[in-house]
């Protein structure tokens, strides 16, 4: 089932978002987070106007997705920054793909009109994901992020929401 988060969702949600923070190179995160930290993100993230999803399964949360400002000038207000996530190792069951278009379609029904993903690259998983759904690359960032010891890019995918 996906559903809409709510705060009293941070907890699950930061036990998910923690693993990619000390285990990964998917966020450019270093230190966890607080489920109060992640509770104010998520207030942030729905005060804005943007949709945030959660999916559960038998009462446990096994990924989200949400979107949030691309950037702060106005002229930017119908372009959106999209995010998801999923639990460790729950990959390859056809969640991600429930997750992302189910936001793609509160977006579309919000009104906006260009939806963005920026993704560690490489990372074959989630590239694949943004094409399947329709997402073109559009920019590639060389070395923008350095994480354990190592530079990072960073690619932008794009989808036209209308």
């Amino acid at each position: 089932m996906i559903r809409a988060a709510t705060e009293a969702d941070a907890e699950a949600i930061v036990n998910i978002y923690n693993h990619y923070i000390t285990d990964t190179v998917i966020t450019f995160e270093e230190t966890p987070v607080t489920t109060e930290e992640f509770a104010g993100r998520i207030r942030k993230v729905l005060e804005g106007g943007y949709p945030y999803l959660v999916a559960e399964e038998d009462g446990e949360i096994l990924g989200y997705s949400y979107a949030s400002q691309f950037r702060t000038r106005v002229a930017y207000r119908f372009t959106a920054e999209t995010t998801v996530y999923l639990k460790h190792g729950i990959t390859g069951k056809g969640l991600g793909t429930a997750l992302y278009t189910a936001l793609l379609e509160e977006l579309k029904q919000r009104k906006f009109h260009v939806a963005l993903g920026g993704i560690t690259v490489p990372n074959a998983a989630s590239q694949a994901l943004h094409e399947k759904l329709g997402f073109k690359k559009i920019a590639h960032f060389s070395e923008c992020g350095f994480k354990f010891n190592q530079w990072l890019d960073v690619g932008f995918w794009e989808y036209k929401l209308e």
